[in-house]
């Protein structure tokens, strides 16, 4: 990994898009060398996928919210986890420490179906407490991670 990788990473998260020609203009490098690069950094896992990034709003989901999740105990987190992969209304689920175990992010149509969505959480085996969180306006979003240069 070095600065040229990172290079081609920030032209394809502005742009999944941008074709090797276009990159290697942007980093100085032949198309063939910045295929080349690009093979590997998918090989290696580093690029898992590319993708289209939706506007929620647009695409009819008004209304966002955060949901935190206990559990009665660990024995319930499998089961916990499969049921939130099930629930195509939830867009990201993170384990995490604190007076919760789980935080889910939720995009829907109206509050009526956060409601359903709340509800459904609720009934799933070992949910003991939720809190919920309505989104007002996001600020800040998908801001992309790029590795450190050793």
């Amino acid at each position: 990994m070095d600065k040229i990788d990172v290079n081609i990473l920030r032209c394809l998260t502005e742009d999944a898009r941008m074709n090797a020609s276009q990159i290697g203009a942007r980093v100085n490098l032949s198309v063939s060398a910045v295929i080349e690069r690009m093979k590997k950094l998918e090989a290696s896992g580093l690029i898992r996928n590319y993708t289209a990034v939706i506007d929620e709003r647009l695409a009819g989901y008004d209304t966002q919210a955060l949901i935190s999740v206990r559990l009665e105990h660990p024995k319930y987190n499998q089961s916990f986890t499969q049921q939130m992969h099930a629930i195509s209304a939830v867009m990201e689920c993170f384990y995490i420490t604190g007076d919760f175990d789980y935080m889910a992010r939720v995009c829907v149509s109206s509050t009526e179906e956060l409601t359903h969505v709340l509800n459904h959480i609720k009934e799933i085996p070992g949910v003991s407490l939720t809190r919920t969180y309505v989104v007002l306006e996001s600020i800040k979003q998908g801001t992309p991670v790029f590795p450190k240069i050793k």
